[in-house]
């Protein structure tokens, strides 16, 4: 076998730097389409953002002057937030100001709508966390243990409940769950927010039930899929090798019939977290709770059109990153999936 020198007395076989090369090159060329994939769909999303907005014919001044406003206070107005130029040219400007920061100004109280909606995401991305978590967790766990006991009683009543809690609405959870721990037992308050900062443990009680209802529909899904994931590849002649030369079944299903199944479940994590930032708006409403949801839901409701935008890009932003994470997992478990993005 040929070696390399490389420094130092350290010789590299030739074999392994070729492989070792080959693998950056797939990583480099994964890394370069999942750009160019992710720029146009933040590009048309936010286009299409902008465009609802300014064909909704809602305007600055309606919000400002009323009904009595004339024809020259609604042109002042409109010129003041640039209202008067052309859509392409607005859009590009708030693109510019998108990229560096500035989401705009709140028509209702002129505020910067970054600041009013980076205090307010706090909150949400809290609740959508735990619940993200939660929905991990417990998802991941049922469903491997539905796979590993396969056609047993166990199997049987994990794929029950996960089609039950699927068929929960989380408002509907949410009411239960405030009648059971709040008003029964006393256990948890029913609504209210506390920065982690000030009280840990208060913030952590405050967001348990709301991130609870907002995640059965995370572990019902990720269950099923894992299971039918496991499953299918307990099925493959490889693991049957394992099994026969004499692999241990945690080895079996850690290194060989995880990896191999859990794509199917991974996918659908990449879904859930849109699910879970519209599931917001309801359970901050029910909790009690100012928002990144219930925000953008008063605004809507006000026809504050530049925070309704921003908290569109932002939830565009946080969803195209999250679903960039999945990727790279599923990259990272299946190296031959990089091959297909």
């Amino acid at each position: 076998m040929v070696t390399i020198t490389a420094g130092a007395g350290v010789r590299i076989p030739s074999r392994s730097r070729a492989r070792v090369v080959r693998g950056s090159w797939e990583v480099a060329r994964w890394v370069v389409r999942t750009v160019a994939i992710v720029v146009p769909v933040f590009l048309f999303a936010s286009f299409a953002t902008f465009v609802l907005g300014a064909v909704s014919g809602l305007s600055p001044a309606g919000l400002k002057l009323g009904d009595a406003a004339t024809a020259a206070d609604v042109a002042r107005v409109n010129a003041q937030f640039g209202l008067n130029q052309p859509l392409v040219i607005r859009y590009v400007t708030w693109l510019g100001q998108i990229l560096h920061g500035d989401l705009g100004t709140s028509w209702f109280n002129n505020l910067p709508v970054a600041a009013q909606l980076f205090e307010r995401l706090g909150i949400s991305v809290s609740i959508a966390g735990f619940a993200l978590l939660i929905g991990v967790t417990a998802g991941f766990s049922l469903g491997l243990l539905a796979a590993v006991k396969r056609g047993s009683w166990v199997d049987r009543l994990v794929t029950a409940t996960s089609t039950v809690i699927s068929t929960l609405p989380p408002f509907v959870v949410a009411i239960v769950l405030i009648i059971v721990f709040c008003v029964t037992l006393r256990w948890l308050p029913s609504a209210g927010y506390v920065d982690p900062s000030v009280n840990f443990w208060e913030w952590l009680s405050l967001i348990t039930l709301p991130a609870i209802a907002l995640s059965l529909d995370t572990v019902a899904d990720l269950a099923r899929q894992l299971r039918t994931g496991l499953v299918s590849a307990y099925e493959e002649h490889y693991v049957t090798g394992a099994i026969v030369r004499g692999f241990s079944r945690r080895r079996v299903l850690f290194v060989h019939v995880l990896r191999n199944g859990a794509g199917p479940a991974l996918s659908v994590l990449g879904l859930r977290a849109p699910a879970l930032l519209g599931g917001a708006v309801v359970t901050e409403s029910i909790f009690g709770m100012e928002g990144f949801g219930r925000f953008a839901s008063e605004s809507a409701l006000r026809g504050d059109v530049p925070v309704v935008q921003g908290v569109l890009v932002v939830s565009i932003v946080l969803v195209l990153g999250f679903n960039l994470v999945v990727n790279a997992l599923l990259a990272r478990l299946l190296p031959a999936t990089r091959k297909g993005l």
